[in-house]
């Protein structure tokens, strides 16, 4: 497979709002060239050899930075990683030369094969111990750093010996991995455990975080009608997400950061708008804290 020539490569990605490129926006982004900082795509969607996937994703690459997204390497699986699913991401990676590429702090394989969701992980030491360890090797093979996406869960495990922070916080000095902060999946598992999302933002390991993750989610009620999230991806971010973003960037100054939108996927102009909502708020964290925090000056005649 061809891959880009030295000139092409972008370290990073430029602290700015992206999306996820859909195939139904391929046409409308090459003909209107788009104010947007980055496009991210699912690795999975691109590991065959060519066809217009690759066709139009090379023409817009040309354009625009991308980051590469994951979600088949199971690193949180108790089983050995998926050789050729690793050397099918090595050579999309070589192929597109991302800004950045993360996963999940999930898995979905075992011994029936693959499994059409990302499921969690008990915070063990053991779990701890082989996640490390595949992360280790993914970084390894790659040649490059890896994020690692916080998850969206539904229950915590009575096993668990670690809080999740701590346990990413582990994670990430033990391999060198950056961080990918999902602020849905924050408030997700915040609302489904009933905890304090802000309080989980301050106890995260936030020096680490390279990326963030914007996108909706469903509300329906569990079986003692108390509210139950689901991590859809299909809507509008909701306000307490943005206000979370807010919270993060105050702390962080500007990250890189992604609209979600892949189900019920909406016209271009609704999802550039999202993309516009986050670079404001990416722009204002960008002030120094002073200039944040001043009154405006009142005009005189």
């Amino acid at each position: 497979m061809p891959e880009l020539p030295p000139s092409a490569a972008r370290p990073g990605l430029p602290r700015r709002a992206g999306v996820g490129l859909k195939a139904e926006h391929y046409r409308t982004i090459l003909a209107s060239r788009p104010d947007i900082g980055f496009f991210e795509v699912h690795a999975e969607n691109y590991m065959g050899a060519g066809g217009p996937p690759h066709r139009f994703l090379s023409a817009i690459r040309e354009s625009y930075p991308l980051s590469v997204h994951g979600v088949g390497l199971s690193i949180g699986a108790d089983r050995p990683l998926d050789r050729d699913h690793l050397r099918r991401l090595k050579e999309l990676v070589a192929r597109y030369a991302p800004g950045l590429v993360s996963e999940h702090l999930a898995w979905s394989s075992h011994d029936c094969g693959f499994l059409d969701d990302l499921l969690p992980v008990p915070y063990t030491a053991r779990s701890l111990a082989r996640v490390a360890d595949h992360i280790d090797q993914v970084q390894e093979a790659l040649g490059r750093q890896i994020l690692l996406e916080n998850p969206s869960t539904y229950l915590a495990f009575e096993e668990s010996t670690y809080a999740e922070t701590d346990f990413i916080a582990a994670v990430a000095r033990r391999t060198g991995c950056g961080l990918l902060l999902d602020v849905n999946n924050v408030y997700v598992a915040s609302v489904n455990q009933q905890w304090n999302p802000f309080a989980y933002i301050d106890a995260y390991p936030l020096a680490a975080v390279q990326q963030i993750h914007l996108a909706g989610h469903a509300q329906e009620a569990d079986e003692k009608n108390r509210p139950l999230l689901i991590d859809t991806h299909d809507r509008h971010v909701a306000d307490i997400v943005w206000a979370l973003f807010a919270r993060v960037l105050a702390k962080t100054g500007p990250v890189p950061t992604l609209i979600e939108w892949d189900a019920n996927v909406p016209a271009w102009p609704v999802l550039q708008a999202e993309a516009e909502r986050a670079d404001t708020a990416i722009r204002a964290a960008a002030r120094p804290a002073a200039m944040r925090h001043q009154p405006a000056e009142a005009h005189t005649t």
